[in-house]
């Protein structure tokens, strides 16, 4: 089966309500491609400074195939991750059981919901002596609870730092000192046939360190759209034939010098399990991620202001291209980075900074360890002729701002009004839908869930998101120095349960 006829069998990666799921892509017949952090257990429930990190291109010359130096400097380094949710499940109970006891079920049934812990595990990186830990995304979605166990069995409750869903990372933060820590590498000066290490978690077994070698660079795989936005995914991953399995997902992959090179993410599997090929995302973007996460709360995106297609035979006849690798510029948005220097509709995209771009994953990798306002050097093809342009990059609003997230946008959550029709459904007069809720947000914190309707907040009852954000904008301006601002909220899921909130505003 050909490349191109794959990839276009992967689909799009499905996050399943609850703690996470596996994400399962159909390839020739029972073939998956699959997120790591499996191994799900339903069970009934009876101020910190910046670092900056430098990436390393040291090397470990290893002629005979030792990789006990490797291994040693890694293993305490790497940490298993539990994710703890909190699920809701209908118990049913019979209206009048004297009846059922003589006459049988007649259907008198009414819903009892009842709260259930669901338990996800995966792997994670300690990257600063003081308990910063990157992850993957797909290992901390929808948590209540995380908890981290260190190789010498010390456990540590763990808050969420931020999250990138279009990368799968995620950065979380334990309180404690000294901790052992793997430097960053640097994953653009992997070969292909090089040897690499992975360290994580797999099945619940700590510290589990496996070999192999990088099987490519760069390498896409389809995997269309991460969480409930419209971004699409970052991907340009290390291919590795060492031997990952459920769990290992946020694990280390390291060359031979101890280095971090990856995060292990995802595995192309027939059953589940480890069958020949793994993925990390590089080092390189690792570290863009992790940075800005700490600084901004979120990643500072750049990008070139074009739509783009990748080159084939066909497109190379149809344009009369005379470059058959690189990048083909559909569209030239207007005012866009790319519109400012020069590129034009046509051009044909050869390389970045001398990084010569063969495909897709090369452009995304590359575009994704810069930050909006950084120069990069775009040579194109254009008609024969090769051409460079510097480019000053831009975020997605057309400007070289950094992003942070100001008044009701940093709780972390998105609303949506409600009809008539869906008041009633949910049986209140008035409410705002809660739509979306972000990892690592006020209300994320506070427990709140997606699908909660909220009715009322601090007493004040709200029927829009302006009426919301009215009483947010009210109870952060007026607050006084000594009390920190609290937004009570009541409210009802589509099950018919009452809940209460307590949403904390000031951190």
């Amino acid at each position: 089966m050909k490349r191109n006829q794959i990839l276009g069998l992967l689909g799009a990666m499905i996050l399943v309500s609850g703690v996470t799921a596996t994400a399962t892509y159909k390839v020739m017949e029972r073939s998956t491609l699959q997120t790591l952090a499996d191994n799900y257990v339903l069970t009934q429930d009876s101020g910190t400074h910046l670092v900056q990190f430098t990436p390393t291109v040291s090397r470990a010359s290893v002629t005979d195939n030792d990789f006990t130096q490797a291994a040693e400097k890694t293993v305490n380094a790497v940490v298993g991750v539990r994710n703890r949710q909190m699920v809701q499940q209908q118990q049913y109970q019979s209206m009048d059981p004297f009846f059922d006891f003589f006459f049988g079920n007649r259907g008198g049934y009414q819903q009892q919901p009842q709260q259930k812990a669901r338990e996800g595990y995966g792997s994670g990186v300690i990257i600063s002596a003081d308990g910063y830990i990157v992850t993957n995304n797909h290992v901390i979605a929808n948590a209540d609870q995380l908890t981290v166990t260190l190789n010498d069995q010390r456990e540590f409750e763990a808050t969420l730092v931020g999250t990138d869903p279009t990368t799968d990372i995620a950065l979380l933060k334990i309180e404690a000192k000294d901790l052992p820590t793997i430097s960053f590498g640097e994953s653009d000066n992997l070969k292909v046939g090089e040897w690499v290490l992975a360290v994580g978690n797999p099945f619940m077994l700590n510290s589990t360190v496996t070999a192999g070698i990088v099987s490519a660079k760069a390498r896409q795989l389809g995997m269309g759209q991460r969480g409930n936005g419209n971004q699409m995914n970052i991907e340009s991953f290390i291919q590795t034939d060492a031997a990952v399995n459920p769990g290992n997902s946020g694990g280390a992959l390291v060359n031979t010098a101890g280095e971090l090179v990856g995060i292990n993410t995802a595995i192309y599997s027939e059953t589940g399990n480890y069958a020949g090929y793994s993925f990390a995302v590089p080092s390189s973007i690792v570290n863009k991620v992790v940075a800005d996460l700490r600084q901004y709360g979120q990643v500072q995106r750049a990008v070139l202001g074009i739509r783009i297609q990748e080159i084939n035979p066909e497109l190379v006849e149809k344009e009369e291209l005379k470059e058959s690798e690189g990048i083909y510029v559909a569209e030239v948005m207007d005012n866009g980075a790319a519109a400012d220097a020069g590129i034009k509709k046509g051009d044909v995209i050869t390389a970045i900074d001398k990084v010569r771009i063969k495909n897709f994953g090369v452009l995304q990798g590359e575009l994704a360890r810069h930050t909006p306002g950084e120069k990069v050097q775009v040579t194109v093809d254009r008609k024969g002729k090769n051409e460079t342009f510097t480019v000053t990059l831009k975020n997605s609003d057309g400007n070289t701002e950094m992003r942070t997230k100001k008044g009701i946008d940093a709780l972390g959550v998105k609303f949506e009004n409600l009809s008539a029709k869906d008041l009633q459904k949910y049986g209140v007069r008035k409410g705002v839908l809660v739509k979306s809720v972000e990892q690592g947000g006020a209300f994320a914190r506070a427990g709140v869930h997606e699908k909660f309707v909220i009715v009322k907040i601090n007493d004040v009852v709200v029927s829009s998101d302006k009426e919301i954000e009215k009483v947010y904008n009210d109870l952060t301006t007026s607050r006084s120095a000594d009390q920190d601002p609290v937004m009570f909220i009541v409210g009802v899921y589509p099950n018919g349960r009452a809940a209460y909130y307590a949403v904390d505003l000031s951190k």
